[in-house]
């Protein structure tokens, strides 16, 4: 079996990359991943501009707090003001341009207006609460690199230089389907035997929430035949196939066989815990992942390894999950001879709690559980240790 280490490590380094471009619109732009770096034609803020409401100043007119000036004009944001005469202030807005000759705003709380005068009450500083023209970006500066995703704050800085279309990448086409003939779609009533399919839900979720371009197969029969004719129009139609249950080595498991015969296995087990029952594998040209059918195992395994590798062949830069040093409220007495991976909760103290029922069936532990708690082969744990935590945040965007 390979080391969740070895796994990871092993999916990035072959993960191809999406090449093809295409050109999009700023608002179509959320999730995208950019195809080339973006730099600004302009300077931001393009203007030395004030950051508060107030009065602009030279600030050798008030050598002491009490002076009386004249106000001389009243420049609002968006107007471009004169410049400011010797022995006068000017009344500004915030994000008006400072007037030529001004090197000064004083905060309008500490000034006080008297007909067309304002008596300042308290002493500038050289450049206090002036934003200076490129503060925040210099003209020709690399404002978002290559391999980048996409978010809110992305597409704020690109319109922020006046940028409307953003070149990105091709999305990934990820094809799943389901194996297991207990299954049954939400809607329908259960016959004995039968189960909810809760992993369509989870699964096509978390591919949707990367930005991928699914392609849902839904459930297919227990059957070889039926199985390779899946896998067949997955690889077909997808870059990435994904699959859950059928993995392991019952007489009724048939999609590591499948894919034996269809192309290749690569990669199969892994020693950790929940989700050892896993595959990677080629089909033509499509990458294969299959996934254990137990809901934990599966969304776990997806978290880890899957969202990563999907990541990387999306074309994203950044494309692993961070994890922090948490205090255990906690007892995991018995070493495991796997690395295992806790559903846990950072409490309002600051320290981890674990959900009571750790078994990989369990999906209400996902839901209740803030992140995974990271036990390296051989762990115990007992309050006030310190555990490796992987905040979900991380794990699902």
């Amino acid at each position: 079996m390979l080391s969740a280490t070895q796994l990871l490590e092993n999916l990035l380094e072959r993960a191809r990359g999406v090449t093809a471009t295409e050109t999009v619109g700023l608002t179509a732009a959320l999730g995208r991943v950019l195809a080339a770096a973006q730099t600004s034609s302009i300077s931001v803020p393009p203007l030395d501009n004030s950051a508060m409401d107030g009065y602009a100043v030279r600030v050798a007119d008030v050598v002491v707090a009490g002076v009386k000036l004249p106000v001389s004009q009243r420049i609002l944001a968006g107007a471009v003001g004169d410049p400011l005469m010797p022995g006068t202030a000017a009344r500004i807005f915030t994000g008006a341009p400072i007037p030529p000759g001004a090197d000064a705003v004083l905060m309008q709380e500490y000034c006080m207006a008297e007909g067309e005068d304002v008596v300042i009450h308290a002493q500038p500083h050289l450049g206090e609460n002036i934003r200076r023209a490129g503060e925040d970006i210099e003209a020709g500066a690399q404002i978002l690199a290559a391999g980048t995703r996409i978010g809110a704050a992305e597409m704020g800085l690109a319109a922020s230089v006046g940028l409307a279309e953003l070149p990105v990448l091709r999305r990934l086409k990820v094809a799943c389907f389901f194996t297991g003939d207990e299954l049954v779609t939400p809607g329908v009533p259960l016959a004995p035997g039968q189960i909810y399919n809760s992993n369509r839900y989870t699964l096509t979720g978390l591919i949707n929430g990367l930005g991928c371009e699914l392609i849902d197969l839904g459930i297919v029969p227990d059957t070889p035949e039926a199985t390779e004719a899946a896998l067949a129009r997955a690889a077909r139609e997808a870059d990435v196939v994904v699959t859950s249950g059928g993995v392991s080595v019952g007489e009724a498991d048939y999609v590591k066989a499948a894919v034996e015969k269809l192309g290749r296995v690569e990669m199969w087990k892994v020693a950790m815990k929940p989700g050892k029952p896993v595959v990677f594998g080629q089909i033509g040209d499509a990458d294969f992942v299959g996934l254990p059918g137990n809901p934990v195992s599966a969304f776990v395994i997806f978290c880890l390894f899957v969202r990563p590798f999907l990541l990387k062949r999306m074309g994203v830069a950044d494309v692993l999950y961070r994890a922090f040093a948490a205090q255990a409220d906690f007892a995991w007495p018995k070493a495991g001879a796997r690395r295992e991976f806790l559903r846990a909760r950072l409490q309002p103290n600051g320290k981890l709690a674990l959900f009571p029922n750790q078994g990989s069936g369990v999906l209400t532990s996902c839901t209740w559980a803030d992140g995974l708690v990271d036990l390296a082969v051989g762990d115990t744990v007992q309050p006030g240790d310190w555990v490796r935590f992987i905040p979900f945040p991380d794990l699902l965007a």
